[in-house]
């Protein structure tokens, strides 16, 4: 009998890997309530959120230096 290539069992072994993670994933994600899309803002207003914040945050930072 013909031992499997490690080519072969790299393959086996990702496809397992990838299973058990879609699992744990999918596992998550049912726990909790559901927001409906229409109400969750989208990725680019949480990036924008962000970045507004962190500029007042560097304002704040550079006033306060220059004040010392």
């Amino acid at each position: 009998m013909a031992l499997p290539s490690a080519w072969n069992v790299g393959i086996l072994f990702l496809s397992v890997l990838g299973l058990l993670s879609m699992r744990l994933v999918g596992a998550g994600q049912d726990s909790g309530s559901v927001i409906p899309a229409e109400s969750r803002p989208c990725v680019d207003c949480h990036a924008f959120e962000f970045m507004q914040r962190a500029l007042q945050d560097l304002k704040k930072t550079a006033y306060n230096l220059d004040t010392r």
